[in-house]
């Protein structure tokens, strides 16, 4: 019922890795846009312990498709880092047979710890996201924040049981298994622990002593997650000049509103609170990351904080738009302040305050605009 904006066309005759956390609808989506390919799914075991053992079996079998005429392109390898020597046949059947592959994955950590052929260039980059709005019909706000953005979650009515296997069954088994944890309880404890500070400045410090680690210890799980597309770190913004800012503490975000609220033990069941207002944050952040993922944009995402705590939740493409997300139903004048004064400071070209208001409204240079309208005209390529 999705109609995902992701095009994996743009890569023409090229071969392609499509990278994605479990769940985020990589397979479904290649069984839809290319129904007739000659498929392999390395969860399924006996497929696995065969081309484990013995990857030639690979070439053999495609080359016989090919005698046959049953060989249709482009050749779809589902969970490719679970066999990471196949990528040498891979690589060797695009040199001599000119062959396309869609090489499909939960994770690029397990072949790069591994060492494995990466194609070196043969395949282009492609990445897979929770759902966005413009992707859901009759979208629902509270439904997306509190079941997140997970395709079969956002569906789910019993979604506390599905987003606690997803965190039991993947986050806590599988990530622990393809980082090589030794410390299983710490990870674990590790996990608890950032949710405290989720959407915050990270304090590796106090997430150490929370999970009984060093805090050496604690950036490497972090980096486990970026590396699986799980979280995603925002820098400081900083700029020579201007009040003094923060500019060397990173935030962290987890890939998915709901995974992070159940995280939290969270539940936001009105457009209202606290609550509301740190999930609202973190959907649009999904948004930003998944439009720039999608349309091949390269702009970084960053924030601005003083040392007084004004703070604006987004800046993009090195200062050129500053975005202030907040969930109230009003927006006042003590809302605007750490964006005007972000305005005032760096003359960004666009300041936008995305809010819960029906109607857009513009105080100064500051633009008020609905959630709705603004992530419309974000897909409409008229914000980046």
């Amino acid at each position: 019922m999705y109609n995902r904006i992701l095009n994996l066309d743009a890569g023409g005759s090229t071969s392609v890795f499509l990278w994605g956390p479990r769940k985020t609808g990589k397979s479904l989506y290649l069984r839809k846009r290319f129904p007739n390919s000659t498929s392999f799914d390395f969860l399924k075991s006996d497929l696995f312990f065969a081309m484990t053992r013995n990857p030639a079996l690979l070439r053999q079998q495609l080359l016989a498709l090919e005698a046959s005429g049953k060989l249709v392109e482009p050749v779809i390898l589902d969970e490719i880092q679970r066999v990471p020597v196949l990528l040498d046949e891979v690589h060797g059947m695009i040199e001599d047979k000119g062959w396309r592959f869609i090489l499909c994955g939960s994770s690029p950590r397990k072949l790069k710890r591994n060492h494995a052929n990466l194609l070196g260039g043969r395949a282009w980059r492609f990445e897979m996201h929770p759902l966005t709005m413009l992707e859901i019909p009759d979208f629902d706000l509270l439904t997306a924040l509190n079941r997140g953005l997970i395709p079969s979650h956002y569906l789910e009515p019993r979604f506390r049981r599905s987003l606690k296997s997803y965190i039991t069954d993947y986050l806590k088994e599988e990530i622990m298994e393809e980082g090589r944890v030794r410390n299983l309880a710490g990870f674990a404890r590790f996990l608890d622990s950032i949710a405290y500070s989720h959407g915050q400045m990270v304090n590796f410090l106090s997430v150490s002593r929370d999970c009984g680690v060093d805090a050496k210890t604690v950036k490497a799980y972090y980096q486990i997650l970026v590396d699986t597309m799980l979280g995603v770190f925002l820098d400081p913004f900083s700029a020579k000049g201007g009040r003094e800012t923060i500019s060397t503490t990173p935030k962290f975000y987890l890939f998915d509103v709901g995974v992070a609220g159940h995280l939290l033990k969270r539940d936001v069941p009105e457009e209202r609170g606290e609550l509301f207002g740190r999930a609202f944050e973190h959907f649009i952040l999904m948004e930003l990351l998944a439009y720039r993922s999608y349309r091949e944009k390269d702009f970084a995402i960053a924030y601005w904080r003083t040392k007084t705590g004004l703070e604006v939740d987004f800046i993009l493409d090195a200062g050129r738009i500053a975005i202030e997300v907040k969930g109230g139903r009003r927006v006042d004048n003590s809302d605007m302040r750490p964006l005007k004064a972000f305005t005032e400071e760096r003359r960004p070209e666009r300041s936008i305050l995305v809010t819960n208001e029906p109607e857009p409204r513009r105080v100064e240079t500051l633009e008020l605009t609905p959630w709705r309208a603004f992530i419309t005209d974000l897909w409409a390529g008229t914000i980046l």
